[in-house]
Formats: C-alpha cells, sequence, structure tokens
C-alpha cells in the first residue's frame, strides 16, 4: 500500500481499540463515539481483507492478524510520541511530569519535594495523582510511581523497584494514653479501626497476628491511606499504617506502633517507558527520589 493511501484515522482508531481491547475505551480516548470507532475499524478490515477482531458477546479479541499490526502500531506511533515531545516549543528540561498514587504524593512525596527543589531551583515538578498507570502517550508524565500486591512489570513500560510497603497498627499516642490499652492483639477490639477502601487489609492482619477470632468489625471506611493515618493520628482510632510511608511520622511520636507484627503488602515501583529516554531533568528527578528512599531505608 502506498504511504500516501495510508488510512491514518483508522489505524488509530484500531490502535487504540486494540491496546485497550475496547471500542468504548477507544472512543473515550480519542474524543469519537463507539460507533466511528467500529466503522473506522471495518472500513479498515474491508480494506486490507483481513479481520482483525473477533467480535464476541460484550466484548472483543485481537486475532492472530491484529496482534501482528497492532504491535506494529503501537511502537510507531510512541516512537512518533517521542519525537513530536522533543520539538515541542517548550523545552521539557525544565517540567519534569509526576504521576503517583494518593497515598504516595500526600503522605511521602510532598513533605520531600522542597528537598529536590533547594538542590535543583531550575526544575520545575508537576505532580498528578491518579491509581491508574499512565498510559506515556498524551506527554502527562514523564515518571509514574505505583504500588502493586504482586506486580513488578506493566506492558510497554520498564518499573523499579523503590521500596516494600509493610503494613502495621498505627494509633494517636493521646488516643493509646486515653483509650483502653493495646497490649494484646484482643484489645482492638475495644477501638474503633479505621479501614483503607475495604475491611480485607486488617482481616489479614489479624490472620498474620494469629488473632483471627478478632473481626474487623465496624469502623469508617478511607479512600486511601493518607486518610486513614490522618484520621488515626487525629485520635480518630486504630489504622493500619504503611512502616515505610509513615516513619516520619512514627520517628517524631504523632503515631505509634503497638503491635511489632507486619502484614507484606506489595511494594511501589518507579515506572517510565525507557529510563534511557528520560529527558536530563527527568533523570534528575528519578535518581534523586531513589537517593531519598534509600536514605528512609537506612534511617528505618
Amino acid at each position: 500500500m502506498k504511504r500516501g493511501r495510508l488510512p491514518l484515522t483508522a489505524l488509530r482508531s484500531f490502535e487504540a481499540a486494540g491496546r485497550h481491547l475496547s471500542f468504548s475505551r477507544a472512543a473515550e480516548e480519542l474524543f469519537v463515539s463507539q460507533a466511528a470507532i467500529s466503522r473506522q475499524i471495518r472500513e479498515l478490515e474491508a480494506q486490507i481483507g483481513q479481520q482483525l477482531f473477533e467480535r464476541l458477546h460484550r466484548r472483543v479479541v485481537l486475532t492472530e492478524a491484529g496482534q501482528d499490526l497492532l504491535g506494529h502500531l503501537t511502537q510507531s506511533f510512541d516512537t512518533i510520541d517521542r519525537k513530536l515531545t522533543e520539538i515541542q516549543a517548550r523545552p521539557r528540561d525544565e517540567l519534569v511530569r509526576v504521576s503517583t498514587e494518593p497515598f504516595f504524593a500526600g503522605t511521602w512525596l510532598i513533605p520531600r519535594l522542597n528537598h529536590f527543589h533547594r538542590r535543583h531551583p531550575g526544575i520545575d515538578v508537576a505532580v498528578d495523582v491518579s491509581t491508574r498507570l499512565t498510559e506515556f502517550r498524551t506527554h502527562e508524565a514523564d515518571l509514574a510511581v505505583r504500588h502493586s500486591e504482586k506486580r513488578s512489570e506493566w506492558p510497554r513500560t520498564q518499573s523499579r523497584h523503590l521500596f516494600d510497603s509493610p503494613a502495621t497498627p498505627v494509633v494517636s499516642p493521646d488516643l493509646l494514653a486515653k483509650g483502653p490499652p493495646l497490649e494484646t492483639v484482643a484489645d482492638l477490639v475495644s477501638h474503633t479501626l479505621l479501614h483503607e477502601e475495604n475491611r480485607d487489609g486488617w482481616a489479614r492482619w489479624l490472620k498474620v497476628a494469629g488473632a483471627e477470632s478478632v473481626t474487623p468489625g465496624r469502623g469508617p471506611i478511607f479512600a486511601d491511606g493518607t486518610l486513614t493515618t490522618r484520621a488515626a493520628a487525629l485520635g480518630h482510632g486504630v489504622a493500619l499504617g504503611d512502616l515505610f510511608m509513615n516513619a516520619a511520622q512514627l520517628r517524631e511520636g504523632s503515631l505509634v506502633q503497638p503491635y511489632p507484627v507486619t502484614l507484606p503488602f506489595g511494594s511501589y515501583w518507579m515506572v517510565a517507558p525507557d529510563f534511557d529516554a528520560l529527558s536530563p531533568s527527568a533523570r534528575i528527578f528519578a535518581d534523586w527520589l531513589i537517593a531519598e528512599v534509600r536514605a528512609e531505608l537506612e534511617a528505618l
């Protein structure tokens, strides 16, 4: 097929639908209707004489031809995207875009960003919070920091381990002094338990602590660890904190660890499309972040 006749719009629609395995998600990404995505892909299939998707009930699956084409298209579009970023009017070296999960941003990164700015006053940092891993396609991020209990890598990216994330009960020293004691795990029944997302975390910690007879019971549920540990520091109850993330609060005494038992709860990872292709400023930020993590680990 001659280059001048390449169906670029249809190829873009197919690449997004193939990457998401969803016509509706592709439509959201490209700001068009699902019908437009479906029409573009049908026309592309007719033009090349090959079926690219198997249409199943409520989902689509790539055919062998579709998988082959998707791999080449994604790599090509990523290369184009990186080159366009390089020639943008404003040099990227002045701004590093970092995507993190809310707990990491609010509890650990933001309190330390002034350290980075003092060392590198010519580099600005834009912090975005999200629980979904960025696609690194619309210049929304140079680097991402993500937590996972099981994963260590993500498609079309590279990842570097930052630190493990052990969970343990934390409580305000004022609440501990005024309220019922926390001498044994069974004493938790006399306190309000603060939950993150659901009550599974406490159930798992109690099992590790050998206290399955103690049920998590009721208690407020918060969206992320920043809120649960903040509520704990205010004396609202006992939360499951992260020994690494909450190390500063534990050192300064705004939180207390009443039990030595910890629950392995995954790890945090730094993620990028290609660490070797980072801009000089993004590489400086990545190196600083790793150094800050190592310093915190040595202080534990």
